[in-house]
């Protein structure tokens, strides 16, 4: 597939996504470690985002996941913060404190970390409607 290709089907996507939250009047926040903003990015891009996009917040490390979203510290510690249970509790904080029907949260490995045996990316995301998780799943 070539770049414009993908493009394209990002942008369709993109479009569908921005015209379904319109839609249905429903607003979306953004929790994200690994991605470091990238998804706060792309939506807040997308045609007429006030009208569904209420923000977010890039969390990169254990201290500011549990100050920001009271992730339990000893629990992330126990897991460098990158497990299903925190991205779950990412996406129901992250709506709660930006009063948005839908949570989005990202945490994981965005290269590897050998000296703690993590020898590929990957990472945990989860989705929130109306403070229950609806979604969530490792990538």
């Amino acid at each position: 597939m070539s770049s414009t290709q993908l493009k394209t089907l990002d942008r369709k996507l993109l479009d569908r996504l921005s015209s379904t939250l319109r839609t249905q009047k429903l607003t979306i926040a953004v929790a994200e470690s690994c991605t470091a903003g990238l998804l706060q990015n792309v939506l807040s891009q997308e045609e007429e985002s006030m009208s569904f996009f209420q923000g977010g917040m890039t969390v990169y490390n254990i201290g500011q996941k549990a100050k920001q979203l009271n992730v339990n510290p000893i629990f992330a510690v126990q897991n460098n913060a990158v497990s299903k249970d925190i991205a779950e509790k990412m996406a129901l904080e992250i709506a709660q404190k930006f009063n948005a029907e839908l949570g989005v949260a990202i945490t994981g490995y965005a290269q590897p970390v050998p000296e703690e045996n993590i020898c590929s990316c990957f990472a945990y995301i989860a989705f929130s409607k109306n403070s229950k998780v609806i979604l969530s799943k490792r990538s």
